[in-house]
């Protein structure tokens, strides 16, 4: 008998050899919850998912959020947060083997079925664990080697799990993985900075005459606008660069995929619009240009021109 509180997508998951064996229904259920309870400008999961990898995808990203979540845990020291990350990656090496916990029952499932490196999983920790030790990046190298292990890695694993393994799409997808990540670092500048994180390069920060009480200010200083523009610049570059991923994987994924791209260059170009005052808002997507960004889904992607909004 199929456990209580499944929904009802895992009752129909026998395409193309994919199956949720019963015992697991509910395990992939609470990946799911957790999945859609947070917030993000960027689809996960979304309907342009095949319902069979749905599941798959809403258990990494539960296990990426609930770690991403010890490392800014309330009430706890660094070296309470460190040894939650270490039980994390203990958990993570025994998933396919003893299975600890709801979250790595199906994750183990997951990578049993997909073949996905499990490398991938622990350099996510790796960047977590340093955000625990770590709430300043000194360069943009630095920041780029902070993407490609709390960034990357997703885009790689969800390559995988589409059965796209080859470096050639990895690497078209580090450069949108990065861009999705550094717009949001943008856009959230006054917010990290009140959580004790910058992400703007110490370095750029000298050069372009910004300290660290600036980030707080109502209204961005001029020497801040400067550095925003330096940095969104440099993200929308790197945004053109990841461009023909989309038109090189087939199905459903490539949707995605452009709704992804779509999405990060919509936040690029907001903040931009707003002039970098990144302190009034965070960019949201709202009435005409979600229509706009879904219309244009069914295109290919074109960086040329910004994505018009309300």
């Amino acid at each position: 008998m199929e456990q209580a509180g499944s929904s009802a997508y895992l009752r129909t998951m026998i395409r193309k050899g994919h199956r949720i064996p019963t015992e697991l229904h509910a395990d992939y259920e609470k990946c799911r919850e957790i999945t859609t309870s947070h917030y993000e400008n960027f689809p996960v999961g979304s309907f342009l998912i095949p319902a069979h990898l749905r599941p798959h995808v809403y258990c990494i990203y539960a296990f990426a959020r609930t770690a991403d979540d010890f490392a800014d845990e309330p009430g706890l020291d660094r070296a309470g947060r460190l040894d939650h990350l270490k039980e994390w990656n203990h958990r993570l090496d025994t998933a396919t083997t003893n299975p600890q916990g709801v979250i790595f029952r199906a994750l183990g499932h997951t990578l049993a079925q997909s073949g996905i490196p499990t490398e991938l999983f622990s350099d996510l920790l790796s960047a977590f664990r340093q955000d625990v030790v770590q709430q300043r990046h000194e360069t943009w190298e630095g920041l780029l080697d902070y993407a490609s292990r709390s960034a990357n890695p997703v885009g790689r694993i969800i390559l995988h799990l589409f059965g796209y393994p080859d470096e050639h799409r990895a690497a078209l997808s580090d450069k949108i993985c990065t861009a999705l990540q550094f717009a949001n670092f943008w856009q959230d500048v006054a917010i990290d900075a009140g959580r004790g994180r910058i992400y703007l390069p110490a370095e750029e920060m000298v050069a372009h005459g910004v300290e660290e009480p600036d980030l707080n200010l109502a209204h961005p200083t001029p020497g801040l606008r400067s550095l925003l523009d330096s940095l969104v610049r440099r993200t929308h570059t790197l945004f053109d660069q990841g461009s023909p991923l989309p038109e090189r994987v087939s199905g459903r994924l490539r949707y995605e995929l452009r709704m992804t791209w779509l999405c990060g260059v919509h936040i690029l170009n907001r903040i931009q619009a707003a002039d970098y005052d990144v302190n009034r808002g965070r960019p949201r997507l709202r009435g005409l240009s979600k229509l706009t960004l879904l219309f244009r889904t069914f295109r290919p992607v074109d960086s040329r021109g910004p994505v018009h909004s309300e």
